[in-house]
């Protein structure tokens, strides 16, 4: 491990020479760094106030519609609730999964199901990919005994209802507005979820009785425009190089603030480039996979001075075992009514496979298993956030919680290929 990762994360810690002009330099930037940080909590005030489901109309946007207006509720749907998130196993825990129809979301609670916890699905089947998928996801879930309700984090009363119905252990909070690209058409949208979603959860949590332990999702994003590699916990994240990065920084320092304040146990994990069955279609490896077999050109990104863009790919097995790795670690939170009542845990983990590969070679491994000559588009990495390379040091969650990546890229994209030509080959729209 190289000596910079003693660096803090939170800059101005450690010794400087005090001359005039560091301490105007530590100043300007202390000052731009407040300010940052200032917008980001304010956009996060006014959205929560001014866009929640209690206080605005319906939005335009069906990715932030107002889940107020999903049916929810009654002896029939809190009986469904119970079943779903009843303890089967003897030292179960019972875990409400936000984002259950995502990616991850789906993977974590079918493994959480079939080990005898309980486990209750929220997701709000927003449109920002093909609904058709994550509603093939819900249908395999509730194959698994997994309820999924309909419904969204900024629905306060929803939320509320689900702790009164249901006195969950842990919350395994995974939904988000992702992908880096689209914070340049909807920027409302990342605020929305990611920043004032979070708050809207923490709330409920804070007040339950007991609180639940919170481990949720941050991103790789987070380290930005940091160059030293591999990334570690220690390292600054205070540039990040896209909205969606902010809001994923903003949210572990929201995180942080109610732990101090309210004593939630919170575990943030920061995932690199997860990729498997029944990912998500605005995915590299995904798209590219329909692009080759389509006969379309794929877009192949080079940094500056013909730079190579690489990527920390995890496959989703091994992210799951971090996720339940997580849970099973994480301490009880020290609050009850809103009150702290002593110190709680607050955690941040990286989750990756430690092996970075250049895109360049993704291809060449989808082109093996399809068959298929890729037609290659070279051109420069665009300024719209993606970065030139990830690369996670999971030395601390190999420490802490046992974590070891076993899937390597070339087995995972199998598993992938495997399973995209299986769903797409039954009627599915492989254009959606």
């Amino acid at each position: 491990m190289s000596h910079l990762d003693n660096i803090p994360s939170t800059p101005g810690k450690f010794k400087m020479e005090k001359s005039a002009y560091i301490h105007r330099v530590r100043w300007q930037s202390s000052i731009t760094k407040l300010t940052f940080w200032s917008l980001i909590i304010l956009g996060s005030i006014l959205i929560f106030f001014y866009r929640s489901p209690s206080s605005s109309p319906l939005s335009s946007d069906p990715s932030r519609r107002s889940l107020s207006t999903y049916d929810w509720g009654g002896p029939s749907w809190e009986k469904r609730v119970r079943s779903s998130a009843r303890v089967r196993s003897r030292n179960g825990i019972s875990v409400l999964v936000t984002g259950a129809a995502g990616f991850v979301g789906t993977h974590v609670s079918v493994a959480l199901k079939r080990r005898g916890d309980g486990v209750l699905g929220l997701d709000n089947f927003n449109n920002y990919y093909d609904q058709s998928l994550k509603r093939d996801r819900q249908a395999l879930l509730e194959r698994t005994g997994v309820f999924v309700v309909e419904g969204d984090i900024n629905d306060s009363a929803l939320l509320k209802k689900l702790f009164e119905v249901v006195p969950f252990t842990h919350v395994m909070h995974l939904a988000a507005q992702a992908g880096v690209r689209y914070a340049m058409e909807n920027p409302s949208s990342y605020v929305h979820s990611n920043i004032a979603g979070l708050v809207s959860l923490l709330e409920v949590c804070k007040s339950a009785n007991p609180q639940p332990a919170i481990v949720w999702a941050s991103s790789s994003s987070v380290y930005g425009l940091n160059t030293k590699v591999p990334f570690s916990e220690q390292d600054r994240t205070d540039e990040p190089a896209s909205l969606y990065a902010a809001t994923k920084k903003g949210g572990e320092e929201i995180a942080h603030s109610y732990n101090h304040i309210y004593g939630l146990s919170l575990t943030g994990l920061r995932f690199f480039t997860v990729y498997g069955p029944w990912g998500r279609p605005d995915m590299a490896y995904f798209f590219f996979t329909r692009d080759i077999l389509k006969g379309k050109s794929i877009p192949i990104f080079e940094a500056a001075d013909h730079g190579t863009v690489a990527r920390d790919f995890t496959y989703i097995d091994d992210i799951v075992k971090g996720c339940l790795a997580s849970l099973d670690t994480a301490e009880k939170s020290t609050g009850s009514g809103g009150k702290k009542k002593g110190p709680a845990q607050l955690r941040v983990f990286n989750l990756g496979n430690t092996s970075p590969v250049p895109v360049s070679d993704l291809v060449s491994i989808l082109e093996k298993l399809l068959k298929v000559k890729a037609k290659r588009n070279v051109m420069k990495l665009p300024r719209n956030g993606d970065v030139q390379f990830t690369h996670a040091n999971i030395s601390l969650a190999q420490r802490e919680l046992g974590y070891k990546p076993t899937t390597d890229l070339p087995t995972g994209l199998k598993k992938f290929v495997r399973w995209y030509m299986n769903y797409y080959s039954q009627g599915k729209k492989a254009d959606a």
